[in-house]
């Protein structure tokens, strides 16, 4: 069985004196690295070129130095913030045998002054102290990231892809709408298959036809939404292929079990399995709280309220449960969780958006029970196989 990392703290016992740490600043032009280094009284900061080779090139200069000083190194833990670098720094790192972490980029406390100062070189030291708590192996310092291997980064690209171009078909759609209300042009439907070859024949209320360049724009934004539409549905046939190529491979198996829930699609379970279901869960409410469906209390002295969503969690995945949620009641009416859904809101006005979420919690943990222990939700109907 595969062992269950706690992000939250290191699992490793430090040795101050056989440990080299180093933080990096990353930007788009350079990177701020700030070093810990064993039988050195100064705390070294460094400012290279985006870089990897000078990066490597700096910390084994600060090992040199630190066995120069009497002291043998054992370790070196380097850490960055998640941002727009993405992880191939740590992958870089780790194939030549150095620790490397990613620190969750809100995880990190900072000063609630209105105005405070925030210079890379003070955020340097920021992320020292936090990574230097963490490597303690004390709790709330900081929270890692898990750092994905190539592969998995890689199997997101469709769905996420299919996301984003669902969206701007959706866009193109509604600005062909608006461009035709405009002109006083309603009860045009531009998604139909033949809409383009009726543009022509459209009148505006005054019988005049469309304006040349409206006309023109219309014709490119069709054009652009059949281009759109064949992409996507590429993604989806691409995937079908995959998932007949290889079906026992693990995704897949999730995926296919996953899709034989009533109500389920299989563009819903294949972004579930590759964003949230596929990943090494500690529990329950770690499973909620990475979907970004556990609340936000207020409490302090007799104040007792709760803020909402904390909306911290993956955006894809709490969107998606959320959904998938509304059509759950509508495809699984005898099972349980449908069940306790109707028992809480049928004689209780204005909770059934509020119960929507905690059903969306409940489905997301019942369903990654069902992929990873194959426990199947009461009263929950499945496809054939």
């Amino acid at each position: 069985m595969q062992k269950l990392n706690d992000l939250s703290r290191s699992l490793t016992a430090l040795e101050p004196d056989g440990t080299l740490i180093a933080v990096i600043e990353m930007s788009l032009s350079s990177w701020l690295v700030a070093g810990i280094v064993p039988g050195i009284e100064r705390q070294p900061l460094k400012k290279l070129a985006v870089d990897e080779s000078a990066l490597l090139k700096l910390l084994h200069r600060w090992r040199e130095e630190a066995e120069k000083a009497g002291r043998r190194i054992e370790r070196i833990a380097v850490a960055f913030e998640a941002g727009r670098d993405g992880f191939w720094l740590a992958r870089w790192l780790k194939a030549r045998g150095i620790e490397a972490y990613v620190i969750h980029a809100s995880s990190v406390a900072v000063s609630r002054e209105h105005r405070r100062a925030k210079t890379d070189r003070l955020d340097t030291e920021l992320l020292k102290r936090s990574f230097l708590g963490w490597l303690r192996g004390e709790r709330d310092h900081c929270k890692m990231v898990e750092i994905p291997t190539m592969k998995d980064e890689d199997a997101k690209r469709p769905n996420r892809e299919h996301d984003s171009l669902i969206g701007e078909r959706s866009r193109i759609v509604n600005r062909m709408k608006a461009a035709l209300v405009r002109l006083g042009i309603r009860g045009f439907n531009p998604k139909l298959k033949r809409a383009s070859t009726r543009l022509d024949g459209l009148r505006t209320p005054e019988g005049e036809p469309i304006p040349p360049n409206a006309l023109a724009e219309l014709r490119r934004d069709m054009e652009r939404r059949r281009l759109v539409n064949n992409q996507i549905r590429q993604i989806e046939e691409e995937r079908l292929k995959r998932i007949e190529q290889a079906p026992c491979d693990g995704p897949h198996v999730m995926v296919r079990l996953l899709a034989r829930v009533m109500g389920v699609g299989i563009e819903t379970a294949d972004m579930l399995v590759h964003e949230v279901l596929s990943r090494n869960m500690r529990d329950r409410r770690a499973v909620a709280r990475y979907a970004g469906l556990t609340g936000s209390p207020d409490e302090s002295g007799r104040k007792r309220r709760e803020k909402g969503l904390a909306r911290s969690g993956n955006v894809r995945v709490r969107r998606g449960m959320i959904q998938l949620a509304w059509r759950f009641l509508l495809h699984q009416k005898n099972s349980a969780l449908t069940k306790w859904f109707r028992s809480r809101t049928e004689n209780a006005r204005g909770t059934r958006k509020p119960m929507i979420v905690a059903l969306a919690r409940k489905l997301l943990i019942a369903l990654w029970r069902l992929v990873r222990e194959g426990v199947v939700p009461d009263g929950v109907v499945l496809r054939p196989a």
